[in-house]
């Protein structure tokens, strides 16, 4: 199917649950309009169930005032009465060709009619906007930080993470905040995001697992009373498995095969990153005396003892 006029698709569907993405995009595309004539050429709806196809399709038939083009947009074309989306459907097989249409949505399936009219418009009419895993976050702020004039390394990054959480706006929005307060420094540290962002994410339990393995006692206690009413007997088990993947990757590393962790341990590089520095941090016998300390923490619990103080006792151990 050809351009428009602009030079843009005659269509696109921005789709995903993140929402700076969407957000993004929709920005970018608006910025594309004569800014002389946008607030003719630019028609924007919320799909409802009163929306009417007649509307629609006479507003993508209008042609733009001007040497621009005309950009319609739908919100939530994840909820489009069928015959608004049918009456779309027919429309893309001969748009206006000076005319864009944009549906946004945080998801729409792919077996969709409206969602594969769409896709045969042309190799970018969907713009993918899916969230990305919570491992890939940190690189990602990290770059985000530059566009505010400001640098931070991959700890800090990890640390507004785990107190944001994954919301790509919520980080963007802290990272403006703390970009004004490290002005100067021209850097966010750990101890910026530490002193500034207040943790309004839940505390994961690989967070706490990750504190640990940096044997840093005071960290991992504070983020085991953030916890919201956490299974001392499961935080034990999990700690457990940690300590031997610690201990696989200290072997591996003596043995000079520290690059096949993964595979010895059957999960992907990107989850036992940092298992070989981490190892590095405790002395020989350290790992092992760590196992034994999660055994003995587990009988006490299952025997009655106070679980709060037995496990705290049992991180100070892990970490000392």
């Amino acid at each position: 199917m050809p351009q428009t006029t602009s030079g843009l698709l005659p269509a696109y569907l921005i789709v995903g649950a993140d929402d700076l993405k969407r957000r993004q995009a929709t920005t970018r595309l608006k910025g594309r309009l004569d800014q002389s004539f946008s607030a003719f050429n630019l028609d924007e709806h919320v799909a409802a169930s009163d929306l009417e196809a007649q509307d629609i399709i006479s507003s993508l038939n209008t042609l733009p005032l001007g040497d621009a083009f005309r950009l319609v947009m739908i919100e939530r074309a994840d909820k489009l009465p069928k015959p608004v989306s049918e009456a779309i459907i027919v429309y893309l097989k001969d748009p206006n060709p000076a005319c864009v249409l944009c549906l946004v949505a945080e998801s729409l399936p792919k077996n969709t009619r409206i969602y594969k009219a769409v896709a045969k418009v042309g190799n970018k009419a969907i713009v993918d906007c899916t969230p990305k895993k919570r491992w890939e976050l940190p690189p990602l702020v990290v770059r985000m930080a530059r566009a505010y004039g400001v640098t931070m390394d991959q700890n800090a990054a990890t640390e507004l993470v785990s107190r944001v959480g994954e919301s790509t706006t919520m980080l963007d929005t802290q990272l403006k905040v703390l970009s004004e307060y490290c002005r100067d420094a021209g850097v966010i540290t750990v101890a910026d995001v530490e002193r500034h962002v207040v943790r309004t994410a839940e505390v994961k339990p690989w967070d706490f697992l990750d504190a640990v393995s940096q044997r840093d006692a005071a960290k991992a206690l504070t983020l085991y009373r953030l916890m919201q009413n956490p299974s001392q007997v499961a935080l034990c088990s999990l700690l457990t498995g940690r300590l031997r993947e610690l201990i696989c990757a200290k072997a591996l590393d003596a043995r000079g095969q520290g690059s096949a962790l993964a595979s010895e341990l059957g999960k992907q590089a990107w989850q036992v990153k940092n298992h070989l520095g981490w190892s590095r941090r405790f002395a020989a016998g350290a790992l092992e005396r760590g196992l034994i300390a999660c055994a003995q923490c587990e009988r006490a619990l299952k025997s009655g003892s106070d679980p709060d103080v037995t496990f705290t006792e049992l991180v100070v151990t892990v970490c000392s």
